[in-house]
């Protein structure tokens, strides 16, 4: 559920853009810009709030963060100003950024070495979650009681979520200092570059077209079907997410090659799909069982790469390529217009195929060799 809430509140303005823009009275390529923030926030905060609270104990980061997420959907659900919105959009990034470099550790604590990866899947899949009920929902409720009522539901899905973390979520101990290493040396592991370059242009790819799917359905005359595409998507992310946990610990190099082959593939219908809702869903299809268990893929070649260090780094990584779509996305759409989203997310995965299939060796290796479990307290 922390990571549901935390993807909803990024993600939920994709859903709403158009009537954000106009309430706030700002073109769409603006108030796109508000995922964009959030995203540079939490990509930059990553290393130095994971350093600044690595003696926290983590329940107390955890609270501290969803509660950072009710106030900033709160003050989005009020506000009539941009700059105030785009203010507490950054907030909540950092909120974020807390949040996601947490969610792994947390997961691989709980699990035997033979099954992180089927836990991390586990706990990620409030990301699937998010986007197959949370997104399309708050889009359908942003038409029927407007953007803001439903901003001010997810804060209260946030309050909810506090109680429950502090009556059922088990506590750990921070970091020791003399545990500490620096995280960019992960950089000279093997196999870390290689992962948060994959990572680096998947995400770059779908946020490019996720961000402005608004915009690139209004430009096919499919905008009253925002809703259902966004739906399709999402339930067909959810069944991405099953089938990577059932199979991340063995066939995670497979699984990553055919994710990326299924978006890209995406990305050559809605090239040749003019308007065809029929089209266009069939690509939802696609994109949505590559994009699904995307997450949970790169963090566990990451983290068996590099481990916590990998982590860090792949928040940073992943979080920048968020906030490069927007602002990429935002660029296309002033300058070329909605028709060069697809034909961007093409050029950009054929590059991360390329990478993922030269990285046999390390990034990924047909074998896992996955790392120990973090102890308590280092």
């Amino acid at each position: 559920m922390a990571a549901f809430i935390t993807l909803l509140t990024e993600a939920l303005p994709a859903g709403v853009l158009p009537e954000m823009a106009r309430d706030l009275s700002v073109g769409e390529p603006a108030m796109g810009q508000a995922i964009t923030v959030y995203a540079i926030a939490t990509g930059l905060a990553a290393i130095p709030l994971a350093k600044a609270t690595a003696s926290w104990r983590r329940k107390r980061l955890l609270l501290s963060a969803v509660s950072v997420f009710a106030v900033a959907n709160t003050v989005t659900a009020i506000s009539s100003s941009y700059p105030i919105t785009l203010m507490f959009r950054v907030l909540a990034g950092i909120a974020a950024a807390a949040v996601w470099a947490e969610l792994v550790g947390y997961a691989r604590r709980l699990a035997p070495s033979h099954l992180q990866g089927r836990a991390i899947a586990v706990t990620l899949a409030g990301i699937p979650l998010a986007l197959s009920l949370g997104i399309p929902l708050g889009t359908l409720l942003g038409g029927l009681i407007g953007w803001r009522p439903t901003f001010a539901l997810v804060t209260l899905i946030a309050l909810v979520l506090l109680g429950w973390i502090g009556t059922a979520v088990p506590d750990a101990p921070g970091q020791l200092p003399g545990n500490r290493q620096p995280v960019l040396c992960a950089l000279r592991l093997p196999g870390v570059a290689a992962v948060l370059l994959v990572t680096a242009v998947y995400v770059l790819a779908h946020n490019v077209l996720y961000t402005y799917i608004a915009a690139f359905l209004d430009a096919r005359g499919l905008g009253g079907s925002r809703e259902s595409v966004l739906l399709v998507f999402g339930l067909a992310s959810m069944a991405s997410v099953f089938v990577t946990g059932a199979l991340v610990d063995r066939q995670l190099r497979t699984l990553t090659a055919t994710a990326t082959v299924l978006f890209l593939t995406a990305s050559v219908v809605l090239i040749t799909s003019a308007g065809s809702l029929v089209m266009v869903y069939g690509a939802m299809v696609l994109w949505g069982l590559g994009w699904g268990g995307v997450a949970t893929l790169l963090q566990t070649a990451v983290t068996d790469a590099g481990g916590d260090r990998g982590q860090a780094l792949f928040v940073t990584v992943c979080n920048s390529s968020i906030a490069g779509g927007g602002a990429i996305g935002g660029i296309l759409l002033g300058a070329v217009g909605p028709a060069s989203f697809p034909w961007t997310t093409l050029a950009l995965l054929a590059l991360a195929l390329a990478v993922v299939i030269t990285a046999r060796a390390h990034g990924f290796p047909a074998r896992r060799t996955p790392p120990s479990p973090p102890p308590a307290g280092g």
